[in-house]
């Protein structure tokens, strides 16, 4: 009788340890898994908000085309186009340097505004409003012949807007 009850207990702890053993491992399957998707998630988001890989000197058009004090989207460079006020130019990245998300010029407020989670930045790309840790990333400018163009392909990040870094007509 004694007999029988230690093979018992022997088979419920060898039942209980391979039990124990199946659920450690698809615990690991699952927390691999997880980790495979957050990290597909997180490369697909990098590769959504890489620029279109077109043309990189972009023309935007004559300089008469664009008004002091206005903002100008340029759908074939994914950028805007901002003359300020003194006539400068400055090429603007729609990218915000918060999560990535694309940031719309609202003409009505006169600024930026991220639909993600609010930053909003003014016509030079300056943060007004947080959580964008840094001002809207530029493209190099130039005129040729009357003509403004912009490189896409020497994207440049800053921290502060300085009257420099605009393209004087």
């Amino acid at each position: 009788m004694m007999e029988n009850l230690n093979s018992e207990t022997t088979s419920n702890y060898d039942r209980r340890r391979f039990l124990n053993r199946i659920w450690a491992f698809f615990g690991v399957v699952a927390a691999v898994e997880f980790g495979w998707l957050g990290l597909s998630f997180m490369n697909s988001r990098k590769e959504r908000n890489q620029p279109v890989k077109t043309e990189s000197i972009i023309a935007a058009g004559p300089i008469e085309r664009f008004a002091p004090g206005t903002v100008t989207a340029v759908p074939s460079g994914q950028f805007y186009l901002a003359c300020l006020t003194d006539g400068s130019l400055l090429a603007l990245s729609r990218t915000c340097t918060h999560l990535g998300c694309s940031v719309p010029w609202d003409e009505e407020k006169n600024k930026f505004i991220c639909p993600c989670h609010g930053s909003t930045f003014n016509l030079t790309g300056e943060v007004l409003t947080a959580p964008a840790p840094r001002p809207l990333d530029i493209y190099p400018v130039r005129i040729e012949n009357g003509i403004i163009k912009v490189d896409t392909s020497a994207l440049q990040k800053r921290d502060r807007f300085e009257p420099s870094q605009a393209t004087r007509i």
